[in-house]
């Protein structure tokens, strides 16, 4: 981190009468989200009181996590005849694209129009470890009681991408995420090894604590509290947009999450602990949000089964998300 960081840091606040939006040339990073409830701004997403405590965070609060989101298998892997080294940050692995990955990187960052944020990046050749350069483009966009991240990368040679937008979801000022209730469009959950990656095996979800129908809390669902950090598939050959999610606060203000992604990381949290004060003087500890992370599949660079994450040149890359607030009688 350069010694200047704190100078670089800018941030644009978005709002129309539905929601405030703050954004940072930090990692492109979304730094707040505030819904109108009953006549009140209202957080809807985890996040610092001071901005400059974004630039040492190591959660990925609200950052655009890549190249790589997730996680690939010993920071490496084979393309095109070649053996790739990355940067490991996690043990042997990399994850979220590495310790110096795009949530690390200060971003280019310009209003479009009254409601639209454009962040642009240059990785080159090299980064992280990666084959190839990139150029990666992010329009934010509000539209009446919704949030748009329209995701693009273009590149010069063969090389993996794979972004996920990393806000953690708190719907209101609650303490912790038991009481909120999950609903989900997937068919199945992705087997992993206790360092959290894939061993290509895909696992049916009935009978299991992993039925997220929308009816349960996450307490009733996990009454251990062993809390979730588990990729979910949708089917892969149905890359379209569509409604995958639906959190519900235990008031009734409910966040839907429109995808086009193969599938999505459901994180709640359980390694969030920082001394550093959330917004509105809040707590950041763990399960106190979730992370719905629509994603393509983690360690496909590695798992030859799984639908492939490698971009060419001339076929950019693309990801459509889109977030909407609502909250009983709007």
């Amino acid at each position: 981190m350069p010694e200047d960081a704190a100078d670089q840091l800018r941030w644009v606040d978005l709002q129309n009468e539905f929601l405030r939006v703050r954004l940072l040339n930090f990692g492109a990073i979304t730094a707040r989200i505030d819904a109108q409830i009953a006549g009140e701004w209202t957080p809807m997403i985890l996040g610092y009181q001071d901005m400059a405590s974004y630039l040492t965070d190591p959660f990925y609060l609200g950052a655009l996590a890549g190249r790589v989101a997730n996680r690939i298998s010993g920071a490496g892997f084979s393309l095109g005849g070649d053996d790739i080294r990355l940067a490991a940050n996690e043990g042997a692995n990399m994850l979220h694209g590495g310790p110096g990955g795009l949530s690390r990187r200060f971003w280019a960052m310009e209003p479009r129009d009254p409601q639209t944020v454009r962040w642009k990046l240059h990785s080159p050749e090299g980064d992280q470890g990666f084959p190839g350069a990139v150029d990666i483009v992010c329009d934010v966009s509000l539209r009446e009681a919704s949030l748009i991240y329209e995701m693009s990368a273009t590149v010069d040679r063969p090389t993996p991408i794979n972004l996920a937008q990393h806000n953690y979801y708190c719907l209101g000022r609650y303490a912790e995420i038991w009481d909120h209730r999950l609903w989900v469009a997937f068919r199945e959950r992705l087997e992993t090894t206790q360092d959290g990656l894939p061993t290509g095996n895909c696992l049916a979800l009935g009978g299991t604590r992993y039925v997220f129908s929308g009816e349960q809390s996450f307490a009733e669902l996990d009454p251990h509290r062993r809390g979730y950090d588990t990729h979910f598939n949708f089917n892969p050959s149905a890359n379209r947009l569509r409604e995958v999610a639906r959190l519900t606060a235990p008031d009734g203000v409910t966040l839907t999450v429109t995808s086009d992604q193969s599938g999505a990381q459901i994180y709640t949290a359980g390694h969030l602990q920082t001394s550093q004060p959330g917004q509105e003087g809040s707590v950041l500890s763990p399960f106190s949000g979730v992370c719905i992370e629509p994603q393509g599949y983690p360690d496909a660079v590695n798992q030859p089964t799984f639908p492939s994450i490698i971009v060419e040149p001339g076929s950019p890359y693309h990801q459509r998300l889109e977030l909407s607030f609502s909250s009983k009688g709007s």
